[in-house]
C-alpha cells in the first residue's frame, strides 16, 4: 500500500537543542530504501519558489507562492510503500526529524 508522507514545519516550540545532521536523515533514507518502505522523496524549495496553478473558466491562474495557508512550511515529502497505516505509522516515528516537525501520512487511493 502506498503513502505520502509530508514533513511539515511544526510552529510548537521543540525541546531538542539542534536540528538532526544531515547524515541521521540519509541513515533513515538509507534503511528505509533497503526495506523497501521508501520508494522516494526529498526536501522541497521554500514556498517563495512555488507556484500556485488553477484553471478557471478556461483561464489559467499562475500565482507565485505557496497555495497551502498553513503556519508552518511544506519542507518535504516521501513515498512510503507498507502493510498498512500502522507500519507507516513506525517508519515515520523512525525519521530523525519526527521529534522537531510534523509528518503527516496519507494513503494513496486504491482507485
Amino acid at each position: 500500500m502506498l503513502f505520502l508522507m509530508l514533513v511539515l514545519q511544526d510552529n510548537v516550540p521543540v525541546q531538542a537543542p539542534s536540528a538532526p545532521a544531515a547524515d541521521d536523515v540519509e541513515q533513515w533514507v538509507t534503511t528505509m530504501d533497503g526495506r523497501g518502505a521508501r520508494i522516494t522523496g526529498d526536501a522541497l524549495a521554500p514556498d517563495t519558489e512555488a507556484v500556485a496553478v488553477r484553471v478557471r473558466q478556461d483561464h489559467l491562474q499562475a500565482i507565485d507562492g505557496a497555495f497551502l495557508d498553513t503556519k508552518g512550511a511544506l519542507l518535504g515529502f516521501d513515498v512510503l510503500d507498507c502493510q498498512d497505516m500502522a507500519e507507516a505509522v513506525q517508519v515515520a516515528s523512525a525519521h530523525p526529524l519526527a521529534k522537531q516537525c510534523v509528518l503527516e501520512i496519507r494513503p494513496a487511493s486504491a482507485d
